[in-house]
C-alpha cells in the first residue's frame, strides 16, 4: 500500500524536516528489513531466525538503527523487547514504503511457471489442506515443477499475524479481521454436512442428531461451536464425546460407531469417497460459510503470487467464484 507525502506549502505552518533524496545513500536497506522484522518479532533471537543471520549480527544492525534514528528504539522487558514511541512512528511510516519498494521490485521481475525456483509460502486452515490442496498439487507439479511450496497451518485467529509478519503471502481459511493492507476474496460459500457411519436406514432426526454422540475437529480443543450456538438457541444441544486437530483419519475414527460428525461440505465429499461413511443434510437449518483467500497487498501485483493465487482460486473455488 503506497502513501503519499505532500509538502506543506504554507508559510505560517511549520516546516517538517525532510531527509535529502541525496543522504538515503547513507541508509543501507538491509537495516529496514532488520527494524521491520524486530517490531514483528520483539526478539533479536527469534528477528536471526526469520532473516538468516546470526544473532550478533542482529545486534549489529539494531546498533547501527539507533544511531541512525537517535532513540534506543527497543527497551528490553523481561523476555521481550518492547519498542519506543518513537520506533512505533517509524514503522507506522516505514512499513507502507517497503510494500511499495516490494511491489516496484516485484513489477519488474519476470514469472515464468516453468522455469521458476520460486518459494511460495501459504496458510492453509486444516481442512483446506486435507480437501483441496492434493488436487491444486498436482496441478501445480505439472504446470511449475522447481517451485517449492512451503504450507503452514491457519485459521481466523493466525491468519492475520502471519500474513502481516510475511510469513506467508496468501492464506485461505475462514477469516475475520485482516491487517488493513490485505486484501481478500471469496473462494466459496460451504454448507456443513453431516457425517455418519451406521447403517441405519434414512436421514437422522433432530431428535436422534442431539441424542446421538457427536466428534468435532477443533484446532484450539474446544468441545462446542456454531453447531451448538444454533441448537441453545432452539432449546436443544448435543453431547460432543470426542475432539480431534485435523479432519484427516476423522472416518477412520467414526467408523463402526454411532458418533456422528459436522463436517464442510468440501471436506466431507473427501472423506465419502474413500468408503465406510456416508453424509447428508443436517436436521436443522445452518447458515453459509464463507471460505476466503487472502494476501499481503503488498504482493497484489507479483507476477509469482497472481499466477499462484489463480491456480489456488481455479482449485479451491466453487463454479460460483470463477
Amino acid at each position: 500500500m503506497a502513501r503519499v507525502w505532500a509538502a506543506n506549502v504554507s508559510t505560517n505552518a511549520p516546516e517538517t524536516p525532510v531527509m535529502n533524496r541525496n543522504d538515503l545513500r547513507r541508509v543501507d536497506l538491509n537495516l529496514l528489513i532488520v527494524f521491520e522484522t524486530l517490531m514483528h518479532e520483539r526478539s533479536v533471537t527469534r528477528a536471526a531466525e526469520k532473516l538468516f543471520l546470526g544473532q550478533p549480527a542482529i545486534s549489529a544492525a539494531l546498533s547501527r538503527l539507533r544511531g541512525l534514528f537517535d532513540d534506543p528504539l527497543f527497551v528490553r522487558t523481561g523476555r521481550s523487547m518492547e519498542p519506543t514511541a518513537r520506533a512505533i512512528e517509524i514503522f507506522g511510516l516505514l512499513s507502507p514504503a517497503l510494500d511499495s519498494i516490494s511491489t516496484a521490485v516485484s513489477r519488474a521481475a519476470d514469472f515464468d511457471p516453468a522455469t521458476s525456483t520460486a518459494v511460495f509460502r501459504i496458510g492453509l486452515s486444516d481442512e483446506v489442506e486435507f480437501a483441496l490442496l492434493p488436487s491444486l498439487l498436482k496441478r501445480l507439479r505439472s504446470e511449475s515443477p522447481g517451485i517449492v511450496l512451503v504450507v503452514r497451518r491457519t485459521n481466523y485467529i493466525l491468519m492475520p499475524a502471519l500474513l502481516s509478519s510475511g510469513e506467508i503471502s496468501i492464506g485461505v481459511s475462514y477469516t475475520d479481521d485482516l491487517p488493513a493492507n490485505a486484501k481478500r476474496k471469496v473462494l466459496r460459500r460451504s454448507k456443513p454436512k453431516l457425517l455418519r457411519a451406521d447403517t441405519m436406514p434414512g436421514p437422522i432426526t433432530l431428535d436422534d442428531f442431539c441424542a446421538r454422540p457427536h466428534a468435532l475437529v477443533s484446532f484450539a480443543g474446544d468441545l462446542g461451536g456454531f453447531i451448538d450456538e444454533h441448537l441453545e438457541k432452539i432449546g436443544r444441544k448435543r453431547h460432543v464425546v470426542l475432539a480431534v486437530p485435523q479432519f484427516n483419519g476423522l472416518a477412520t475414527l467414526i467408523a463402526g460407531t454411532d458418533i456422528v460428525a459436522t463436517v464442510p461440505d468440501y471436506a466431507a465429499a473427501v472423506l465419502t469417497a474413500a468408503g465406510g461413511v456416508r453424509s447428508e443434510e443436517l436436521p436443522i437449518e445452518s447458515r453459509t460459510f464463507e471460505l476466503h483467500m487472502a494476501w499481503r497487498g503488498s504482493q497484489d501485483n507479483d507476477p509469482g503470487e497472481r499466477w499462484l493465487r489463480s491456480r489456488i482460486q481455479m482449485f479451491f473455488g466453487d463454479p460460483d467464484s470463477l
